[in-house]
């Protein structure tokens, strides 16, 4: 049976974790949360670093134990069986249409302007975004992951001098007044910062890749979520200070509002590298993810298929080829019918927040000792984030429903 290529280090693997993390969220979640909670904000960090603690700690108990290009739907085959592992893989698989199209349109703003102007229309841009996912893709997971770990230091670098040119002291760091801090504004703000916290699930699809899975890539989970909690809430100072929120327009432009401030309009073109490269970050682990979550699935039940070859880098062509052609459909469609990209974003969240439950549902089952206790509190928190999320949930509950019925059961291939 073919298997993917070891080529992972544990630099590698931090760079990818802390890149995904950090991509689309880091240029619209802190604004928007910092309208919803003011200088709450800070302390719904803490609270929502805590939060993901736990769920870290069990998605990388879950991936020592069981790494698998599967992910999270592996983790549910062991714990409850193959009809609802490929239910809950065909419900990350609906991500392609909704969720990695609005991240592409996001990723193509900032890419529009870096082309010339004969290139430099939205549809363009999108699918040449697509295109050079591809190619990276197809590469392989070691030059993947290089490229992630650069994009990382340049995020990092970026943060830094935010602060830096910011005039950030440690009283702007610390949070004050915990006694004044307002419930009915914190619970939302979190709702909309998990989604930050967004791509764990994702990475579990590359333990397999990992030279030494069983010590590196906990370590690269743990330390990527450390390390974009704290890349958030710094930048989260920044935007605090110079109040680079407030409105709808200010929040979707908040980096470039505090770039023009604080180095002037020559720092545009930096932003948009930045910018473009954060965005494209999220996007190719995304896409090396599904990719290998289609693989897996034809791996395991039809060997036999194309979908199931590897090319000579130890890649998933077909697969990869696969998810690019729908995730360029789905740019065009998108472009063209005028849906708003939130409604995109808003519906993969709720995605993304179904899977996260099973996955720790799945760790009650399958982790024993102190490692389930921590499982349990991970579900609890993965509840609270559902029930903050509300109606929107609906949509993912739904389509896993359906999923489920039209799924018959079914058993491996002797």
């Amino acid at each position: 049976m073919a298997s993917l290529k070891k080529e992972i280090t544990l630099i590698g693997g931090i760079g990818q974790m802390s890149t995904t993390l950090l991509g689309t969220g880091l240029f619209m979640v802190p604004a928007i949360a910092a309208t919803i909670a003011n200088q709450d904000l800070l302390w719904a960090w803490w609270f929502l670093i805590l939060a993901v603690c736990p769920i870290a700690m069990t998605f990388a108990a879950l991936g020592k134990r069981y790494p698998n290009a599967g992910g999270a739907s592996y983790f549910v085959k062991m714990a409850f069986g193959p009809r609802l592992e490929k239910a809950i893989a065909l419900l990350f698989i609906s991500v392609i249409p909704v969720g990695v199209p609005a991240a592409v349109a996001i990723a193509g703003g900032f890419a529009q302007q870096l082309l010339p102007s004969a290139l430099a229309s939205p549809v363009i841009a999108q699918l040449l975004i697509v295109a050079l996912l591809m190619a990276v893709n197809l590469a392989g997971s070691k030059s993947s992951s290089r490229l992630q770990t650069a994009i990382a230091l340049g995020i990092v670098l970026l943060i830094g001098l935010f602060l830096y040119k910011g005039d950030i002291s440690g009283y702007d760091v610390a949070p004050h007044n915990l006694t004044a801090i307002e419930p009915s504004t914190i619970g939302p703000a979190i709702a909309v910062m998990f989604w930050c916290f967004v791509g764990i699930e994702a990475f579990a699809h590359m333990g397999e890749e990992f030279k030494n899975p069983e010590r590196d890539y906990p370590i690269a989970i743990l330390v990527g979520c450390l390390l974009a909690g704290i890349a958030y809430y710094l930048f989260s100072v920044v935007v605090l200070k110079h109040h680079a929120y407030g409105t709808p327009q200010l929040n979707t432009t908040s980096v470039p509002f505090l770039a023009n401030k604080l180095f002037g309009s020559q720092a545009t073109w930096l932003i948009s590298i930045m910018g473009f490269l954060a965005c494209f970050a999220t996007i190719n682990l995304y896409t090396q993810s599904l990719s290998r979550m289609l693989w897996s699935l034809a791996r395991e039940y039809k060997p036999n298929s194309k979908m199931a070859e590897l090319s000579r880098q130890g890649v998933p062509a077909t697969a990869t080829i696969s998810v690019g052609i729908v995730i360029a459909l789905a740019c065009v469609f998108g472009h063209y019918s005028g849906l708003d990209i939130e409604l995109f974003l808003t519906l993969a969240n709720g995605i993304f927040v179904v899977i996260y439950l099973f996955a720790m549902w799945s760790a009650v089952r399958l982790l024993q000792g102190v490692g389930r206790y921590i499982a349990m509190l991970a579900l609890a928190l993965c509840l609270v984030v559902f029930f903050f999320i509300g109606i929107v949930m609906s949509y993912a509950v739904i389509v896993l429903v359906l999923l489920w019925l039209v799924i018959p059961k079914f058993t491996s291939p002797a």
